[in-house]
């Protein structure tokens, strides 16, 4: 073999701080799952209501629609985005042993993968803080909405 029986401990020293990424992720793939069942059950439940056309009632049940559609549309992008990062720190773990095992020069592509998950698990947040955002708009406490819409003072 090509490797020293000493560089398979420092290779699995390498590789803890990505496997700790990987459970945080999935700690988050496991609050997104939550908000999208939340959201879709919240959509079941608005399309049994029986709701007369043209009336306000009507008017907010369709708000409400459009509103947890696009909500359940990021929490998607965000799901498909941290599990995207997952997989590419999955590839980072394997490249390291590669590096070890088989004598190859990898340094190079397991800092891009890196760098790559990094950004994939970023714009998947900052998609995830996007629909809050969304959320905390449409959320109201009887008539009084948490933050007001953005074309209002």
């Amino acid at each position: 073999m090509f490797f020293a029986n000493e560089d398979i401990p420092r290779v699995i020293n390498l590789a803890v701080a990505p496997v700790f990424l990987l459970t945080g992720i999935s700690g988050m793939l496991n609050v997104l799952g939550v908000r999208l069942s939340r959201i879709i059950d919240r959509g079941r439940k608005l399309n049994e209501e029986h709701v007369i056309a043209d009336t306000p009632h009507a008017e907010e049940v369709d708000h409400e629609q459009r509103s947890l559609a696009t909500r359940a549309r990021l929490i998607h992008r965000s799901i498909m985005m941290c599990t995207v990062s997952a997989l590419f720190i999955c590839v980072v773990i394997i490249a390291l042993f590669l590096q070890v095992l088989l004598n190859f020069q990898l340094q190079l592509f397991i800092a891009i993968m890196f760098m790559v998950a990094l950004g994939c698990l970023s714009f998947g947040l900052l998609t995830f803080l996007h629909e809050i955002d969304i959320s905390a708009l449409s959320f109201r406490f009887g008539k009084y909405r948490v933050h007001k819409p953005r074309n209002q003072s």
